[in-house]
């Protein structure tokens, strides 16, 4: 049963991703907007040069550049990011990014 109580899935709607995010000045913001038992919804937000150093996730991934650019580093590869690219990374894929 869904929690609307109905037994359908609710439809899940964000008008404008870029508002949920704050950039916290000289830090890292990361916070949830969905989660099921398929699918989590995780927005970062980076100021200037905060970065998430090197690690891997158990689950597949896609990156979303919303605003501002990136660099990423997948397996060991770097990639520069900007609004609008997409980034799918695989289970247990070596990545990081870095807010420039």
């Amino acid at each position: 049963m869904s929690a609307d109580g109905t037994g359908r899935n609710p439809a899940t709607y964000i008008a404008d991703l870029a508002a949920e995010v704050e950039i916290p000045e000289n830090g890292t913001l990361s916070r949830v907007l969905y989660k099921d038992h398929k699918l989590r919804l995780v927005v970062f937000g980076f100021d200037t040069g905060q970065e998430l150093t090197d690690h891997t996730a158990r689950h597949s991934a896609i990156l979303y550049a919303v605003s501002g650019k990136l660099e990423v580093t997948l397996d060991g590869e770097r990639v520069d990011v900007k609004p609008g690219s997409w980034v799918h990374m695989p289970p247990n894929l070596p990545h990081a990014v870095r807010a420039l």
